[in-house]
């Protein structure tokens, strides 16, 4: 997975690139110059202890690797994780977020 780790590029996507969001994440979405797609996760001390966090973006890569297809060529991906996603099953999260991503995806083609 190609991943985007550097804090001048999170902060330019969150700030520059487009917001959907849904109960359990915020996704914000930017165009870039790669030939390939990249993706940020991010989740906030609020929500728990470094196991509780680690084990929230464990889980959300493995569905961001399960679904390759869906994602745009020459974007950046920057996920952020809300508090609502403690206690949700793996497939409540997998549906969540894979129906905010087929709504940005909906919102882009326009």
């Amino acid at each position: 997975m190609n991943i985007v780790k550097e804090s001048r590029d999170f902060n330019k996507i969150i700030g520059e690139g487009k917001c959907y969001k849904n109960k359990h994440f915020v996704l914000n979405i930017m165009d870039n110059n790669l030939n390939h797609y990249r993706f940020g996760i991010s989740i906030s001390k609020k929500t728990g202890n470094a196991v509780v966090r680690n084990l929230y973006k464990r889980k959300l890569r493995n569905i961001i690797d399960a679904n390759k297809k869906l994602y745009s060529k020459h974007k950046d991906y920057i996920i952020i994780i809300r508090k609502n996603c403690l206690g949700v099953e793996y497939k409540e999260l997998e549906k969540s977020f894979l129906n905010l991503i087929k709504n940005s995806n909906f919102s882009e083609e326009k």
